[in-house]
């Protein structure tokens, strides 16, 4: 059994790269953009239980800011076992975290995140 623990150098780039988006569009009040950014940085963090945690507190407390109460339900859920599931290697790839999704689907990856993935 593979365990992770440590998001490589290469990907963390890009993980908070997605973030500096998510906070500049937040700040601009463009909730989509800002959403979009967010669920990007989970398909790139969610094998490393660090980043996949963030990126589910950050739902969280966007859920919270919408007053969106099934996605505030939506990423307690996931708070509670995204990152030991992470630690174990068993997420649902490309899955983009949003309580709008099943916590187990699988979903397709975008094509430039893949590439960052190889």
């Amino acid at each position: 059994m593979k365990f992770n623990t440590t998001i490589p150098k290469h990907l963390k780039k890009f993980y908070n790269k997605e973030l500096l988006c998510y906070k500049k569009a937040l700040k601009e009040q463009d909730f989509s953009t800002a959403w979009y950014h967010l669920e990007r940085s989970h398909i790139i963090g969610q094998s490393y239980p660090i980043e996949h945690t963030y990126s589910h507190w950050l739902m969280l407390q966007f859920g919270l800011m919408q007053k969106n109460t099934k996605e505030v339900f939506g990423q307690l859920l996931r708070l509670a076992v995204g990152g030991w599931k992470s630690f174990i290697n068993h997420v649902p790839v490309g899955n983009t975290g949003g309580a709008d999704v099943p916590p187990l689907k699988r979903m397709p990856i975008p094509n430039d995140i893949k590439e960052i993935f190889k």
